[in-house]
């Protein structure tokens, strides 16, 4: 993954060309208004496999918190029986 850098807006605005073709090579950018971040300029698709990623890493966490469940399927099958 790449270093995100930040830029503020006006020299987003006055260089959009350069940096749509930094983010066309991989590059990721986030715009900030008077040093606050309110966007990010990145490739298309990178945000939904960061979704996806971070969805992975959190659903990992929560299987490692949580104990294993014991259980008996036999058990389980044979008490579903008439």
């Amino acid at each position: 993954m790449s270093i995100q850098e930040e830029v503020g807006a006006y020299d987003a605005k006055t260089h959009l060309p350069s940096y749509l073709r930094k983010v066309a090579s991989g590059s990721r950018f986030t715009i900030t208004q008077r040093g606050k971040p309110v966007a990010e300029l990145l490739p298309v698709g990178s945000a939904a496999q960061a979704d996806a990623v971070q969805a992975a890493q959190e659903m990992l966490a929560l299987m490692q918190q949580a104990a294993p469940i014991a259980t008996d399927i036999k058990g389980l099958l044979e008490e579903g029986r008439d």
